[in-house]
């Protein structure tokens, strides 16, 4: 990911701001702020503005339980309490807000979680730039013969540089064509003063999908965390999970007494259904259980065995 000398100055800029304040910040963090954390071939995450740190947590959820929790003595461990009972209130007093460039259909991807402030770059008001994502070859993938939203055995030789090839080409000829229907050069005067331009709003339609766009998006914790929990997993797709560890990144400098608990009971977690511990049970009571006598089903069944490391 490169950056424009105008990049480069206001980012300079905005390193160089100093502001007084009484509210509590995280150094951590600070040295974070406006960097970009580079994500893809042209993307990135960065650290726009933040309120609130662990002991935000802590003082929330004292506040709400009153003197019962005066005898909680370590902030880590009430931490870990919240996180292990799944509590959310005394997360939701931390906010943070990210400034994001990523691939069009990565971002529609990602809005389906709409519990979140978001401000998008408006194509109707400016002119798109000529980036787009194109996977590097171990991200190349067939189809998945067993599901249906995943991929398969990584393309190779031909087959890969042919849809490689095709990625280039379609993604160039139709910004080709988005720039003659604009009619327009960077200062937004007409390329050919003989012919009348296409409006923005219209002539966006004909971009492909792995063209980059930009966003402000503001969350508070607990949504983040509900985010990263299912688009750090290692079962997300590969574009939007990388966005979810540059994010984890931020996520342990920000708040790392929370970060430690989400890990242990969210990330590296398992739930098992009740039938599920019916039968876990049994095996550690040394009985022989088999899938068809279990009450699972052979998927509930194969994914038991995955979490306690036995062969299906």
């Amino acid at each position: 990911m490169e950056l424009t000398e105008a990049q480069q100055q206001e980012l300079a800029d905005a390193k160089a701001a100093r502001a007084e304040t009484r509210r509590p910040t995280v150094p951590a963090l600070e040295a974070m702020l406006f960097d970009p954390l580079p994500v893809l071939d042209h993307g990135f995450v960065r650290v726009i503005d933040y309120m609130g740190d662990d002991s935000a947590v802590v003082q929330a959820a004292r506040v709400s339980y009153g003197r019962g929790t005066r005898a909680v003595s370590e902030d880590r461990n009430l931490i870990r309490y919240l996180m292990r009972h799944w509590h959310s209130t005394p997360f939701e007093m931390c906010e943070i807000k990210f400034h994001v460039k990523l691939p069009i259909f990565v971002a529609r991807q990602w809005i389906r979680h709409r519990t979140a402030n978001v401000n998008e770059y408006s194509a109707r008001y400016s002119v798109m730039d000529r980036e787009f994502y194109i996977p590097a070859p171990e991200q190349l993938a067939a189809q998945s013969a067993s599901n249906r939203q995943g991929r398969g055995d990584v393309l190779e030789g031909e087959d890969a540089a042919r849809v490689l090839g095709l990625l280039r080409a379609d993604a160039n000829q139709t910004y080709d064509h988005y720039e003659e229907m604009l009619n327009e050069d960077e200062s937004g005067a007409p390329r050919d003063p003989a012919r009348q331009g296409l409006a923005r709003e219209l002539a966006r339609m004909n971009l492909t999908l792995n063209t980059y766009t930009q966003w402000y998006w503001k969350t508070d914790l607990h949504n983040l965390l509900h985010f990263l929990r299912l688009r750090a997993d290692a079962h997300a797709q590969y574009e939007i999970r990388v966005y979810a560890d540059a994010m984890l990144q931020v996520l342990e400098a920000w708040v790392p007494a929370v970060a430690e608990a989400f890990r242990d009971y969210r990330l590296g977690a398992a739930t098992l259904s009740s039938q599920m511990l019916v039968v876990t049970r049994r095996l550690l009571a040394g009985e022989a259980v088999e899938q068809p006598g279990s009450g699972l089903s052979k998927r509930e069944w194969r994914e038991l065995m995955a979490v306690l490391g036995r062969e299906g």
